[in-house]
């Protein structure tokens, strides 16, 4: 086991001054070059402005090395050669509500998080945030109620107790339900107090994440990808980029990718924590160094092993709406779509499963273009009614369908304003992020999956056609007056304008029963003919008996007038007609297709 150090990766997130930074120094005994806030920017401001990335070292527990497996081993050197160790990296987010970006962006790299509350002010709006960034990204959470030196010492335990209650009460309806919680001061005394003020309740903290940590799944297979927050170049030496490896493995002398610049580099060497190592692999902390470019075109981004990243132009993404976003996810409507490091706006087309298939279990690594799928529009959930679905006219089997009861699963089509780069498979995040930071609402609407990207430029041309989405279209109208026993008279059915000729063919309900398909134009006011298969029934013959009587009065060379006249008696009652049809939204044909489903 000599050397073996395994890495997890605890994000340390919350509100702006709840003392994340001062909690990440508490805890670490190295730091990267990008750590507590030794950016200009963020000591002329007093705030994080980028990610922190520091790290901690204590042995692997003994319940952690049963689970040690060889691709595990994160380096060949550690403090104590014969002992594994554990390797707890700590990324250090932003509190501020501008920067969430970056807090996404650093969330979708951790398998831990610690929600920094502050004791004496408790849950606050980007701590909300944060909480619901951790549901998205990561399983197990730790709440670390900063800043207990400021509580009155004769009270401290009773307002430790209250907050922890409220806390408590704050995770019930969460995925985070019993996450323990524990009490700090990782800066006694505030930021201008002198060093010699011990942190308090760190060891305690160590002792608690060394026990809720558990050893993620590392795969060293597949393609090389490695998510960058930093770049710098080093005099004689070359370019650095540090970030965490998503994917794969990487070894000295291999290639790798910058796709956002389109350049192939060497690595040079590597680093973990200033400690140089000739491999790394998924989940890993890690700088490279490679042959010389200008670190200021890749602030941050993707590296990648050669040919395996493609520019996508749209994507086909699985949703799922975020309860604490006010308000419907519209289709047609505009949200920043952060994916990896990257942030664009895109907008959105939402679809759900054809009606049914709504209880169908939901696939989570795939895209299914053999499937039909119903066009909405918005987002369905229980909380909302669909809009209404042609021309004024309510989509009805879709209101009964989702009365109270949603599909399984709903798709995107999301199509960005700018290209992105990004693999299949990874984290979608939809957010308005122009909402207003001083308001108390959450601006992260809904997450996902991203299942296809579209890396033709012209994909509306090339495969949007393939993705058969289409739109449940209901139109009604009125028996006017019947010709024979086979043939009636319909209007109200169509504007003027239309054209019926593309109608012809197609299938009719009568409320009195009977079957009908729509035959020709009939004048140039929207009417048309229906030609009936199996005849009118005498019951809606009687029905429609004034007109008959009528028309059997008339003599042969009237019926052409009577047809055109618009003051004949009407039927004893109404016989409506009902035409329902699908039309595919990505048809270039337009057609309207008929099927047993949509004709019940």
């Amino acid at each position: 086991m000599a050397g073996r150090r395994v890495n997890v990766n605890v994000g340390v997130l919350g509100h702006i001054d709840s003392g994340k930074t001062a909690l990440a120094r508490a805890l670490s005994t190295t730091a990267s070059t990008a750590a507590f806030d030794k950016q200009p920017q963020s000591r002329e401001r007093g705030i994080t402005l980028d990610l922190g990335f520091s790290c901690f070292c204590v042995p692997l527990p003994e319940r952690l090395r049963s689970a040690l497996s060889a691709p595990h081993a994160a380096s060949e050197a550690g403090p104590d050669p014969g002992e594994p160790q554990l390797q707890v990296t700590l990324v250090d987010c932003p509190g501020h509500a501008s920067l969430i970006r970056t807090i996404i962006g650093g969330a979708q790299i951790i398998d831990l998080m610690l929600l920094v509350i502050d004791v004496t002010k408790g849950m606050q709006t980007q701590s909300a945030e944060c909480l619901v960034i951790g549901q998205i990204a990561c399983q197990k959470l730790v709440v670390v109620l900063n800043k207990v030196d400021l509580l009155a010492e004769g009270k401290r335990k009773a307002a430790i107790d209250k907050m922890t209650k409220k806390m408590q009460k704050t995770l019930e309806n969460t995925k985070f339900r019993g996450a323990p919680i524990i009490p700090v001061a990782a800066k006694p005394g505030g930021p201008e107090a002198p060093e010699t003020e011990a942190p308090q309740g760190i060891s305690e903290l160590i002792e608690l994440l060394t026990s809720q940590i558990s050893i993620p799944t590392r795969d060293p297979l597949g393609p090389f990808l490695m998510s960058v927050d930093h770049c710098f170049s080093i005099k004689g030496q070359g370019t650095v980029m540090t970030g965490t490896i998503l994917s794969g493995s990487i070894g000295l002398g291999d290639s790798v990718e910058i796709p956002a610049l389109k350049v192939v580099k060497k690595v040079k060497s590597m680093q973990m924590f200033h400690m140089p190592v000739t491999s790394a692999m998924q989940g890993d902390r890690l700088g490279i160094c490679v042959t010389q470019f200008d670190p200021k075109l890749l602030e941050r981004g993707l590296v990648c092993a050669p040919e395996s990243l493609h520019i996508i132009h749209a994507a086909l993404i699985s949703v799922e709406k975020i309860p604490y976003f006010r308000g419907p996810l519209q289709t047609k409507a505009k949200f920043h779509i952060t994916v990896g490091h990257e942030t664009v706006m895109g907008r959105l087309m939402f679809f759900s499963p054809a009606l049914d298939s709504f209880d169908h279990e939901p696939v989570l690594d795939t895209f299914d273009f053999s499937r039909e799928y119903l066009f909405q529009e918005q987002y369905l959930c229980a909380d909302l009614v669909p809009e209404a679905a042609d021309s004024g006219q309510t989509n009805e089997k879709a209101d009964q369908a989702t009365g109270g009861h949603c599909p399984r699963q709903q798709w995107a089509l999301v199509e960005f304003e700018k290209p992105v780069t990004c693999p299949r498979l990874c984290l979608v995040i939809g957010s308005r992020l122009d909402a207003d930071i001083h308001t108390n609402t959450c601006r992260l609407a809904f997450h996902g999956v991203l299942l296809h990207g579209l890396e033709d430029k012209n994909y509306a041309e090339s495969v949007l056609p393939r993705l058969r989405v289409y739109k449940l279209k209901h139109k009604h109208g009125l028996v006017e007056r019947v010709i024979d026993d086979y043939n009636v008279i319909g209007r109200s059915l169509f504007k003027k304008e239309t054209n019926i000729q593309l109608f012809v063919g197609l299938k009719v309900h009568l409320s009195t029963g009977e079957l009908g398909i729509i035959d020709s134009a009939f004048g140039q006011s929207g009417k048309f003919k229906i030609h009936i298969p199996g005849g009118l029934s005498p019951e809606s013959k009687k029905i429609l008996m004034p007109t008959l009587k009528k028309r059997s009065r008339a003599s042969q060379g009237e019926v052409a007038k009577q047809e055109e006249s618009t003051d004949r008696p009407e039927p004893v009652q109404h016989v409506t007609l009902s035409l329902s049809f699908k039309r595919y939204v990505f048809d270039t044909h337009k057609r309207m297709v008929q099927s047993p489903s949509v004709l019940q």
